[in-house]
C-alpha cells in the first residue's frame, strides 16, 4: 500500500500533534484531481485544534489531518479542469448533505444548519499531507507567479467575502466610501487592507505593535498605521473591518464608523470577558446614522476566485513579506508553536 506523510491530531486531545509516516494515499473518492502538496499556512484555528479546543475527525476515524490553507501542484486531472503542473488550492468548506437553502445554491459559507464539513477542521482530512485529492468544483487554479505565497489564498478568500458583503450592503443607498479602518495587522487584517487599497480607498491600519514588520507592511500599501486606541482616532471611517476579536477594540470600532457606515466583524472573540459598556449609546448611534454591523466568516467559490484575482494583481514581494517563517515538514512541531513576532507561518512539504 502506498502511503504519505501527514500532520495529524486526535481532536479534543491536547498535545496529540504527530507527523505520521504511513498515512494512506488519498483515495479517488476524495476527488479526481491528485495534488502534490507544496505548503500549508498555519493560523490560529490550527493552534486551537492542536490545543484540543475543537476539531472533528472524519467519520470512523480517530485522527484528523490538519491543514486548511493549502497550496499544491497538480499531478493528474483526468477531468481536464486543470493541467499537470498547475498551481492549485483547495476550497475548505463543503456544503451540507441535506442541503440547506444556501448550500443548495453553492453558498456553503452561509450554511444555516451547521452540517457543513471543512478540510482539516470538521469531518474532512486536511491538506497537510504529501498528496491530496480534490473535486474540480473545489479546486482553484492560481497564477504560476504565486508559487511562493499561494497558501495565502484561503485567508484572502475570507476578506474577499467580507468586501463583497460590505459592497452589497453599501448598495442600499448612494454610497461612495472614501476611508477604511482595519483593526488588527495580522494576516487577515493586512490582506483586508490590501483589498481596500485595490479599491482606491484611503486605508488606516490599527494595531498595538510599534515594532516588527507590521508597521512597514501597512505603510508599504500606502496605508496610515496607528497604535492609539480606536476611540482616539480623529476621523470617522466609512468602512471598518475588525480583525482582532478583542472586545474593547470591536466595541470601539462599532462606535467609530461614520454615518451610513458599515462595520464588518471577522475576528472571533474567546468570550468570558465582561465589560461596562453603554449599549444605549451604541444603539442610538447605529439607528440615527443608519449604520450596519455584521459578522463574516468562511467563503464560497466565487470569493475564492475573487481572492485569486486580487493576489495575482498584488505586489508579490509584499505578499512574500507576510510569510515571516517557513518550516520544513520534518520540523513540523516548530510550525505549530506560536511565536509573538510571526505574521504567517508556513509548513513546507517540498522544501
Amino acid at each position: 500500500m502506498v502511503t504519505v506523510r501527514a500532520v495529524t491530531v486526535t481532536p479534543g486531545v491536547p498535545d496529540s500533534l504527530r507527523l505520521v509516516d504511513d498515512w494512506p494515499e488519498p483515495p479517488p473518492e476524495e476527488g479526481a484531481i491528485l495534488v502534490e502538496a507544496m505548503a500549508v499556512g498555519i493560523c490560529g484555528t490550527d493552534l486551537e485544534i492542536v490545543a484540543g479546543e475543537y476539531g472533528e475527525a472524519p467519520p470512523g476515524q480517530e485522527r484528523l489531518v490538519l491543514g486548511h490553507e493549502s497550496l499544491g501542484r497538480v499531478l493528474e486531472d483526468p477531468t481536464g479542469t486543470l493541467q499537470p503542473g498547475d498551481l492549485v488550492a483547495g476550497v475548505v468548506r463543503r456544503p451540507d448533505p441535506v442541503p440547506c437553502p444556501n448550500c443548495a445554491v453553492d453558498e456553503w459559507d452561509m450554511c444555516r444548519n451547521g452540517q457543513y464539513t471543512e478540510h482539516g477542521i470538521k469531518g474532512l482530512p486536511g491538506f497537510a499531507r504529501d498528496r491530496w485529492r480534490i473535486q474540480p468544483k473545489f479546486a482553484v487554479g492560481l497564477d504560476p507567479a504565486l508559487a511562493p505565497v499561494g497558501m495565502l489564498l484561503e485567508p484572502t478568500s475570507v476578506v474577499a467575502k467580507a468586501w463583497d458583503h460590505i459592497e452589497r450592503i453599501g448598495a442600499r443607498a448612494e454610497w461612495k466610501p472614501q476611508t477604511a479602518l482595519i483593526t488588527g495587522a495580522g494576516p487577515i487584517g493586512l490582506l483586508a487592507a490590501l483589498l481596500a487599497t485595490q479599491r482606491g480607498l484611503a486605508v488606516h491600519v490599527l494595531d498595538r505593535n510599534t515594532t516588527g514588520p507590521k508597521p512597514d507592511l501597512a505603510r508599504a500599501l500606502g496605508a496610515t498605521y496607528h497604535t492609539v486606541p480606536v476611540a482616539e482616532l480623529d476621523f470617522e471611517p466609512d468602512v471598518v473591518i475588525e480583525c482582532t476579536g478583542a472586545p474593547p477594540v470591536l466595541l470601539d470600532a462599532m462606535c467609530k464608523a461614520g454615518p451610513i457606515g458599515i462595520v464588518c466583524l471577522t475576528g472571533v472573540s474567546s468570550g468570558g470577558r465582561h465589560m461596562d459598556f453603554d449599549a444605549g449609546a451604541l444603539n442610538r448611534d447605529l439607528v440615527l446614522e443608519n449604520n450596519v454591523v455584521f459578522g463574516s466568516v468562511n467563503a464560497n467559490r466565487r470569493h475564492w476566485d475573487l481572492a485569486a484575482q486580487s493576489l495575482a494583481r498584488a505586489d508579490h514581494s509584499w505578499l512574500n513579506s507576510l510569510v515571516t517563517r517557513r518550516v520544513p515538514v520534518s520540523a513540523y512541531a516548530e510550525a505549530y508553536t506560536h511565536t509573538g513576532g510571526d505574521i504567517k507561518t508556513v509548513l513546507e512539504f517540498t522544501a
